[in-house]
């Protein structure tokens, strides 16, 4: 499994990877600190899923998915991100992301949110 976590913090890249593994699940990763070099890397080295924050610069996450969507790319692509209120869930939903998970958060919400990825 070939997972792109996209974020603009190096240490939120790192946390995030040591608790998909935590929770259980081995995957290669690659990475990319804003969306437009996610959505380059998911062109070029085509990963299996998506971890993406919602606010970065040059291009945020949901604009990044917007992207996809203009583009025809498929991918499964899910928010890690403090954004969490009901007006975003939706609007993420709306654009094809298959889950949201709220930080912080912990090894139990990481498993539940991708369980049936891997």
């Amino acid at each position: 499994m070939k997972v792109l976590v996209v974020d603009d913090s190096v240490a939120m890249r790192m946390i995030v990877k040591k608790m998909v593994k935590a929770a259980g699940f081995s995957a290669d990763f690659i990475e990319a600190a804003d969306g437009q070099l996610g959505l380059d890397k998911i062109k070029s080295d085509s990963p299996d899923l998506v971890l993406c924050d919602w606010n970065m610069p040059n291009m945020s996450g949901i604009e990044l998915l917007t992207a996809l969507n203009d583009e025809g790319i498929t991918v499964d692509f899910g928010f890690v991100t403090t954004e969490s209120s009901d007006e975003m869930r939706t609007k993420a939903e709306g654009l094809g992301a298959k889950f949201l998970i709220s930080k912080p958060f912990t090894k139990e919400s990481v498993f539940d949110a991708l369980k049936s990825f891997f």
